[in-house]
């Protein structure tokens, strides 16, 4: 509601000839208290084609993770996977020049062909950064100190945790920005009065070599600012730590997922408890706050590895600590393939609305343990 009527005046004030719209998340991801968010979408979609005879076109990560799905569900003409930046402006070249039926790489329509696979670039300069929105430093809402402004540096992850979507959102090929131009987008907010940056690549540390350039070359700019980054629970020495502090990192969110062994094997992390300790103390040796993660009740987990991980997380002091209960399956994963093996979800399920895994022998009994564990515990959240 409080988005259709700048919506309408931007539709009926410009009279677009295509209308983008960008789809996030799909869901809240909370077992407990599960949100389907495309429902939300469905006004927008609804408002725009009142309004204009212009094509609807989706695009954005919960697109990419369910192409044909979320295509269906709210009647959009055609859909966008993979990278939009160089794909999206090929699109509209064409149908500027009145192709209405565009074979693009990653284009999906609403009669269900198969497109061609997404071009995956192999420098993400071909993209340029975007540059600093004056309102954000004018609406009260956003004060700059409220505003942790996120930054992508690299795409793709081959690291292959067994329930992670990324492979489908931004392929296993990892591909980087140089650091000069992320200092440049850096500079150019900081100048505007915007200090505050949150590295959303899913593993800033991966490769190190490249981790350790870009702090090296925030520290030589001279650039006062503060900032957090995702931490992947492994490949971190006392080098790396010391220049990220230096470079202005405050907190890191760490996830080590699990404190037993046996099901970070299974979960296909390239790591283990003594690793995790002991990145989580250098953080904390060089004063850079740390947020833990724990998915619990996926393969193999049983009573005493939940408890076994509780202790682990508990022992490690963290600054905070989230915990999930059960694990959110999505398609062409490990943790999709065990749970049709296992009957827990049809062949032919799409999984766009949430299935979780959770072993049934475990509740309700996983769920009372992180609650009192919770109640003991201020700084953990769920």
């Amino acid at each position: 509601a409080d988005a259709e009527k700048p919506l309408s005046d931007a539709i009926l004030d410009f009279r677009p000839g295509v209308i983008g719209i960008s789809v996030r998340n799909i869901d809240n991801q909370s077992m407990g208290a599960p949100r389907f968010l495309l429902d939300a979408v469905r006004p927008v979609m609804d408002t725009c084609r009142r309004l204009s005879e212009a094509p609807v076109v989706l695009g954005g990560a919960g697109f990419s993770i369910f192409p044909q799905s979320v295509l269906d569900y709210l009647g959009a003409d055609m859909g966008i996977q993979g990278e939009g930046e160089g794909a999206f402006n090929a699109l509209l070249n064409r149908l500027e020049q009145g192709e209405n039926d565009p074979d693009l790489p990653g284009l999906y329509f609403a009669d269900g062909r198969r497109p061609k696979l997404p071009v995956v670039h192999k420098t993400l300069d071909d993209y340029p950064l975007p540059q600093p929105d004056i309102t954000l430093s004018s609406h009260p809402d956003y004060a700059p100190q409220n505003i942790w402004l996120p930054v992508q540096t690299r795409r793709g992850c081959a690291m292959g945790c067994s329930y992670c979507s990324t492979p489908d959102i931004e392929g296993i090929r990892l591909r980087k920005r140089s650091p000069g131009s992320v200092l440049a987008f850096l500079r150019r907010h900081a100048d505007a009065g915007i200090t505050q940056f949150f590295f959303v690549d899913n593993t800033f540390n991966l490769p190190m070599s490249y981790a350790k350039l870009l702090c090296d070359t925030i520290i030589e700019s001279g650039i006062r600012i503060r900032w957090q980054a995702i931490i992947y629970p492994n490949f971190v020495n006392e080098e790396l730590v010391k220049k990220m502090a230096r470079a202005g990192c405050v907190r890191v969110s760490i996830g080590f997922e699990s404190g037993d062994e046996a099901i970070l094997k299974q979960m296909d992390k390239r790591t283990d408890p003594g690793t995790v300790a002991r990145i989580s103390d250098l953080f904390r040796l060089h004063g850079i706050r740390r947020m833990g993660f724990l998915l619990l009740g996926g393969p193999g987990e049983t009573r005493a590895t939940v408890e076994k991980s509780l202790a682990f997380a508990e022992g490690l002091e963290l600054d905070m600590m989230r915990l999930t209960v059960g694990i959110r399956i999505y398609p062409h994963t490990p943790l999709a393939a065990i749970a049709r093996r296992e009957g827990l979800i049809a062949p032919d399920d799409a999984l766009l609305y949430p299935r979780f895994y959770l072993q049934e022998k475990l509740s309700p009994w996983l769920q009372d343990t992180v609650k009192a564990w919770m109640a003991d515990h201020s700084d953990w959240i769920i």
